[in-house]
């Protein structure tokens, strides 16, 4: 295997990401590789207002639904505004509230919220969100919220906003523990007498080896439908079941060899692969393709007191176009993820080389590994 030192900084990126040197399965909890069906969480939405910004908020000219919710708001309050009244609301914004609904929540219990503006307010901090309902899928209350926002970001201008400087996003923010569950999304542990555990990622070795490691503690409840759900009898008695699942939820499980996968982002030129990657002999030849455009200008200056004005005028331009030679490499084949990083490291590519250069290898057939390019 190469030194590390004189690794290609792409090639290096592929071999931390991927872990390293292929290693022996290490054992999952069953509650890492599966989790229970129907217990998942559920996602709220809501529409509010924040208020006590130090004017920061939406300019209410252009973002006609905050004074629309204002004057809700208020007219819900017994507070009437007079036709034709135009309201300046710069201390105002208008929000979309989310938040998820954790499986068995109670009425009384608090979560989180995060609070977004809708319009073109520049920053939340030092808002309050006013009580807003936050709904389910099904058009329903089920949380309550409101509180102080807090906003990771922060921003400073010179007067006359001639500079600027921000950190981090200032138009979101978030209110820990600031939405109390109102009704409580019914939720059943398993139905009848079965209870089914569903796997994160489809794999039927996987799954006949849950359904393995479950009868190995509790002798035939367990029974694999497919590659991606286990079917388990479970004790009826609601007090049985819960201790009957917790026990299976710690229970050890070797899960199979993920499929041989490259994943690769087109945007920042990060390539990652898995150890299951393997690499057929094949020969490569690649080379760079690059365009230069120049263009030459002057400045037409007019004669004095003339009515002219000075102008940058084109006079010409050159196009120039080189191609760097590609030799032919010969790759061996590679069983071992150091095999393909070694191969790979041979070609001195860039990060977009290597992507094209990888698509080419699994066209020709060389490469056995799915890519995916996000």
């Amino acid at each position: 295997m190469p030194r590390l030192s004189r690794l290609n900084p792409v090639v290096l990126l592929v071999l931390v990401l991927a872990g390293g040197l292929p290693h022996p399965a290490a054992a999952d909890r069953l509650k890492d590789l599966a989790s229970l069906a129907g217990v998942r969480d559920n996602q709220l939405v809501g529409q509010g207002l924040v208020v006590g910004l130090d004017g920061s908020g939406d300019q209410t000219s252009q973002a006609a639904f905050t004074v629309q919710s204002v004057l809700n708001m208020l007219g819900n309050m017994g507070l009437a505004v007079p036709e034709g009244t135009r309201l300046q609301l710069r201390n105002v914004a208008a929000v979309i509230v989310t938040a998820n609904l954790p499986p068995f929540a109670r009425p009384g219990q608090a979560i989180d919220v995060t609070v977004s503006a809708m319009g073109n307010a520049k920053s939340l901090r030092g808002g309050t969100l006013v009580m807003t309902p936050l709904k389910g899928a099904d058009g329903q209350v089920y949380a309550l919220a409101q509180g102080n926002v807090v906003v990771g970001g922060v921003a400073a201008s010179a007067p006359g906003q001639t500079a600027s400087q921000a950190v981090n996003h200032q138009a979101a923010g978030r209110i820990p523990a600031g939405a109390s569950v109102e009704r409580a999304v019914p939720a059943t542990l398993g139905e009848g007498p079965y209870v089914h555990f569903e796997l994160h990622e489809s794999d039927f070795s996987t799954a006949a080896r849950v359904s393995a490691a479950i009868n190995a503690d509790t002798p035939g409840v367990a029974q694999a439908l497919d590659g991606r759900t286990i079917q388990v009898r479970a004790p009826s008695d609601p007090t049985a079941r819960v201790a009957f699942l917790g026990r299976l939820e710690d229970l050890q499980v070797t899960s199979a060899a993920a499929p041989a996968k490259i994943v690769v982002n087109s945007r920042t030129g990060s390539v990652a692969m898995n150890r299951e990657v393997r690499l057929d002999e094949v020969a490569i030849a690649h080379g760079n393709l690059s365009v230069t455009v120049s263009a030459d200008v002057g400045v037409s200056q007019p004669a004095p007191f003339s009515a002219g004005q000075t102008a940058v005028v084109a006079q010409g331009g050159q196009v120039g176009i080189s191609q760097e030679g590609g030799g032919l490499v010969h790759l061996p084949r590679g069983a071992k993820l150091a095999d393909v990083v070694k191969a790979l490291n041979t070609l001195r590519a860039t990060p977009m080389d290597l992507i094209s250069i990888l698509q080419a290898m699994k066209a020709s057939g060389a490469l056995r590994a799915e890519i995916e390019v996000l």
